[in-house]
């Protein structure tokens, strides 16, 4: 079976508390479905099954970063906007990756990481589906990973820009619910079996 890195994508006070610099109500939807997932994974870690490994994505701007000449000033490492939110806190032993562009890849050890643990799949969620999930998503395809996109676990400002970047996601990556997932480990498939659009379909 595969290895895979479980991407919990910028979870964070300034994207998903209501008093966020840039909050997105709709992550509030996703955060049931996200605590699933990750017991899920923290069950089988518990049990010594260390194939499946959280790593959570922290946004963390310097305070004149380059990103605010074209976005509002928001996750500023160290300040309460670039915390995690209260109910998806990584706990001791889950890898932070701290970044201060879209995608997770972008000037961090991600892919280190990654390399170091064997793990030959991503698996993305969080927020925005658009813009940091589907860049790093991308950035995944890049540096020769699988990738796998769970739908029900990432969210954007609005439903059309959730809709639309899944759309560009299902080109590359296998799109799937949480419970699809879970299903297929549970029954020994490989998830990210039929990813991506072979035949040119997605329009």
């Amino acid at each position: 079976m595969p290895r895979h890195g479980i991407l919990i994508i910028d979870m964070l006070n300034d994207f998903a508390h209501p008093d966020g610099v840039l909050y997105c109500p709709n992550n509030r939807k996703i955060i049931p479905t996200l605590q699933k997932l990750i017991n899920w994974v923290r069950k089988r870690n518990a049990e010594g099954r260390d194939d499946i490994q959280l790593i959570f994505i922290q946004e963390a701007h310097r305070e004149n970063d380059a990103d605010f000449r074209v976005r509002p000033v928001h996750a500023v490492k160290g300040t309460w906007g670039s915390d995690f939110i209260e109910e998806l806190r990584p706990e001791k032993g889950e890898y932070i990756v701290q970044k201060r562009r879209h995608s997770a890849f972008a000037h961090t050890d991600l892919d280190l990481y990654l390399r170091e643990e064997n793990i030959d799949t991503v698996v993305v969620t969080g927020t925005w589906t658009n813009v940091c999930v589907r860049s790093s998503a991308s950035d995944a395809l890049y540096y020769a990973y699988k990738v796998i996109t769970l739908a029900d676990a990432c969210a954007s400002k609005t439903d059309e820009l959730h809709e639309n970047g899944l759309k560009d996601l299902s080109i590359f990556t296998k799109v799937m619910t949480v419970d699809e997932y879970i299903d297929a480990w549970e029954k020994g498939i490989d998830p990210w079996m039929g990813a991506g659009d072979p035949e040119n379909k997605v329009e």
